[in-house]
This record gives C-alpha cells, structure tokens and sequence, in this order.
C-alpha cells in the first residue's frame, strides 16, 4: 500500500506536470517504503537526495512554464517553491546528522505538503496555462 496515492484530482491538466507529480509521489513513496523497511540511514540519504533533487527539477520546469506564458502569480508561487526547497535541505542536513533520528518527520512534512501544494497552488496555475495552450 502506497504512503501517498496519486489521485486523479492531483491533475492540473498539464500532462508533464501531472507526469512529474506522479513521480514525484513515487519518490515520497519509496522513502516511505525505505524507511518502514528499516534501511539503513544511507539508504534513506539517498532516497532523500533523489527526492530533493527531482523536486528542483520539477519547479525549474513549472517555473519555466510560468515566466514564458506571464502568469500572474509567479512570484508568489516561486516564494512558496524556494521556501519548501530551503526547508527539506535544512531536514537531509539535520538528518545526515544525526539531529533527526527517523524519516517519520520528513516523510510526514513532505506529504502533507506536496498534497496540499498540488491541490492548492498548483491548481491556480493549470487554467491560466492550458488557457495559453499548455497541455
């Protein structure tokens, strides 16, 4: 059973951004499964990296796709974009060190922000996009 289910009301109607938040649900759930599986913390810092990497993947494109067609919440979505990526670095730092002992806090902020982001700030932006043709 998956930590997250990819939901069809996950979808912004932006078959690449819709393809790149499926994966980027499958990263938090091989995290998920890395940690309830007792892996090592090694195996969890990789998994984490994977995860922190795809995710600035994924908002360079949403964010690339923002500028070129002005949409007129960028700057508030990019806020909101720089401000997860400072935080869940500063969790693999405290993590790497030892300062959190298990995944259970990062996995848990991850989820309830990914879904919450999607449904939330995301959603704004596929309307204003497949206007522009985006699809």
């Amino acid at each position: 059973m998956a930590y997250l289910d990819w939901r069809n009301d996950y979808s912004v109607g932006i078959a690449s951004i819709d393809e790149q938040h499926k994966k980027l649900v499958g990263l938090l759930n091989d995290l998920f499964d890395s940690m309830s599986s007792g892996k090592g913390k090694e195996a969890l810092n990789t998994v984490l990296t994977s995860l922190i990497q795809y995710t600035q993947y994924h908002f360079k494109t949403e964010e690339d796709l923002m500028k070129l067609h002005r949409y007129p919440e960028y700057e508030e979505h990019k806020q909101k974009h720089d401000k997860l990526a400072e935080h869940v670095v500063n969790l693999k730092k405290q993590f790497s060190a030892g300062q959190i002992t298990s995944p259970v806090q990062i996995t848990n902020f991850l989820k309830d922000w990914l879904s919450k982001h999607i449904m939330g700030t995301d959603m704004k932006y596929g309307p204003f996009l497949r206007a522009k043709g985006v699809k």
